[in-house]
């Protein structure tokens, strides 16, 4: 009988995660050639990749740069881009509140989108039992050195990298991988129709707010669906379906 320990749940993780770096690297590669195109040195570049880690915050602070915006307008910008990861933390929270620093300081900051797309599914279901985290930090590390590898590569091959390739494309394509499998309930699918709606509609909002209201949108939908689904039945309707029982 084969029993779950730490370094079985960690390779777990790793082989979770594995299927998604083809979907990674086109964003790495994309992050790089831009911050060599906007004249960063490849020094900087790796610099902000380690300190940021979030794509997209990242792609969105290297234009802002190259149009020459205020400092304090491109965090705040930053900032609210990675507004969703507050509330993956507090989802992750229950499963990770009883760890030492050791663990949850190193464990937030490899926070990613498809790290907690893959464990939030495992960790609700409690087959990890204790090593949750470990699992955690499989997917966690392997999608962080594949960004790290990906924007790495990106730096150095440049303008290289032909067009042709279309490598924008497959960006969106890794995140429907990370969705579908998520939608398990007509209150996950409302909040999935609702956020991509309000993203599309929003997307010219100022100040990226658009991902924000696409995010808080979503998430309401979710719990207004959830909240009718489990109305409990009124006293009066069950005594009206007696009565016409009887």
């Amino acid at each position: 009988m084969s029993y779950l320990t730490g370094s079985k749940a960690f390779m777990q993780g790793v082989r979770t995660l594995m299927p998604l770096i083809p979907g990674v690297i086109p964003f790495g590669l994309v992050t790089g050639v831009m911050a060599i195109d906007l004249g960063l040195s490849p020094g900087t570049t790796m610099g902000m990749t380690l300190l940021f880690y979030s794509g997209s915050a990242q792609m969105v602070a290297l234009q802002l740069l190259h149009n020459g915006v205020l400092p304090m307008a491109i965090v705040v910008t930053a900032l609210i881009i990675n507004l969703r990861f507050i509330m993956y933390s507090a989802s992750l929270a229950p499963h990770m509140h009883h760890l030492p620093r050791r663990w949850t300081w190193p464990l937030s900051y490899l926070l990613s989108d498809q790290s907690y797309a893959l464990c939030t599914l495992k960790l609700s279901s409690g087959e990890l039992g204790p090593f949750a985290h470990y699992y955690y930090a499989g997917t966690a590390f392997v999608m962080w050195l594949s960004w790290q590898i990906s924007v790495l590569a990106g730096v150095y091959l440049g303008s290289s990298i032909p067009e042709s390739w279309s490598l924008g494309f497959a960006i969106p394509l890794s995140f429907l991988a990370l969705l579908v499998p998520a939608i398990r309930s007509s209150a996950s699918l409302g909040a999935a129709v609702v956020g991509g709606l309000l993203a599309v509609f929003a997307v010219n909002m100022p100040y990226n707010l658009g991902l924000v209201t696409a995010s808080i949108g979503g998430v309401l939908a979710g719990l207004l669906i959830e909240g009718l689904r489990k109305r409990p039945v009124s006293v009066a309707s069950v005594n009206d379906v007696e009565g016409e029982a009887s």
